[in-house]
């Protein structure tokens, strides 16, 4: 019988208005993005990878912060603008990765090198998803959505920037199946064993991945920023970045239905505070 292993892995935290992961649904962006927010106001959650060992082999979903932006370990204002490429994009998402703690850094010390990698899956392109990904540029693959891809060239002038995977070849996928809230869906493999399914509203192409067993039926679910905790699901609470209340409402009620199902073995969100270091196996 196939076995799957999810390792949680935190790849160091991120400080953020708390509007921004929880403004409801009449949040202004301007609330959301915490510009005028002391340091007190914010919170920090944290920055979450998922390594995934599969029977058709090894996969990363996001890859989190880059060292470029933390060099030292320790909160450096000066590093991560220049690592983003944006005072605004700072201060909307202030990170620390902590020595030893970026996603490169714990494979490396679990003896797997990033061109060990098949397939790095990107949930969406925003900065503590993507800024990571030059890490990982040897992977076999690394699979960014046309819809998200499309999405983020759009709005690349303040939320997104191009120097985050720059030279790195990207495999830009479209939808082939109808898994989901909008029925649109990727098979990786062709048999529905991983799902990469489209979650608009946080961003258009904003991808959650659902990994099934197919002996068993169970399965795990990593939604992104689809909600930032098991909080947002179970009170319906959307975020206060997004590009389509209504869309992110519809992924919001998916995430939750999916959650509840009696085959998931866990639902887990990039920032969650719930969200602590260990393995699934399902």
């Amino acid at each position: 019988m196939s076995q799957y292993k999810v390792h949680v892995l935190h790849t160091g935290k991120v400080r953020i208005a708390p509007e921004l992961a929880f403004g409801g649904d009449n949040c202004s962006l301007w609330k959301a993005a915490g510009l005028l927010d002391s340091a007190k106001e914010e919170i920090w959650l944290p920055v979450s990878v998922f390594l995934v060992e599969t029977p058709k082999g090894l996969l990363l979903l996001d890859t989190g912060w880059d060292r470029s932006m933390s060099p030292n370990g320790v909160y450096d204002k000066k590093a991560q603008i220049n690592s983003l490429g944006s005072y605004i994009l700072y201060r909307v998402n202030k990170g620390i990765v902590a020595k030893g703690m970026t996603a490169s850094e714990q494979l490396i010390q679990m003896r797997i090198k990033p061109s060990d990698i098949d397939y790095v899956i990107i949930s969406h392109l925003d900065c503590d998803h993507a800024n990571g990904l030059r890490q990982f540029k040897d992977a076999k693959h690394i699979m960014v959505s046309k819809t998200e891809y499309e999405y983020a060239k759009k709005h690349s002038t303040f939320r997104f920037k191009k120097k985050w995977w720059d030279g790195i070849d990207l495999d830009l996928y479209d939808w082939n199946d109808a898994l989901g809230p909008f029925n649109r869906s990727y098979d990786l493999f062709g048999d529905k064993s991983v799902e990469l399914v489209n979650i608009p509203g946080h961003t258009d192409g904003l991808t959650a991945t659902k990994i099934t067993n197919m002996d068993t039926g169970k399965f795990f679910l990593y939604y992104g920023d689809g909600g930032y905790g098991e909080k947002s699901w179970k009170e319906m609470i959307t975020s206060g970045i997004s590009t389509d209340k209504k869309s992110q409402k519809e992924s919001l009620a998916w995430i939750r239905k999916m959650s509840l199902d009696k085959n998931c073995v866990e639902s887990l969100a990039c920032h969650g505070e719930e969200v602590k270091p260990h393995i699934i196996k399902f």
